[in-house]
């Protein structure tokens, strides 16, 4: 299992920036990816930005550019930099941790925490 807590969202204007942090309980070398997702009301989930535990990553093709996510592996802690914010950026986001065990694909996920853009 895993337990995960998210940190740094709140309010910013437009054009600001906002670094999210995600604290594992668990090393991430042991972990298989993680995850940064936003969900808005009404909608589904969306992936933002994915780090795998060889480093690789993956960005929304709405944020590249603007959004980098990153890892301090000593501190199991996982980053959402966000730059250049705007509106439609509000959202919950919400970290995830891909653990695969055999063929056995587990999701965990943290309360979310909100982002909000706005004048």
């Amino acid at each position: 299992q895993v337990q995960l807590v998210e940190s740094g969202g709140g309010l910013v204007q437009p054009g600001g920036s906002l670094r999210l942090s995600c604290s594992a309980s668990r090393s991430l070398f042991s972990i298989n990816a993680m995850g940064w997702y936003r969900q808005t009301p009404g909608k589904q989930r969306e992936l933002v930005a994915r780090i795998t535990s060889g480093g690789v990553t993956n960005v929304a093709d709405s944020v590249k550019g603007r959004f980098t996510i990153s890892r301090a592996n000593a501190e199991n802690t996982t980053y959402l930099q966000m730059s250049s914010l705007k509106p439609e950026d509000t959202a919950v986001y919400y970290c995830n941790a891909l653990l695969q065990v055999g063929t056995v694909e587990y999701d965990y996920w943290g309360p979310g925490t909100q982002v909000t853009v706005s004048s």
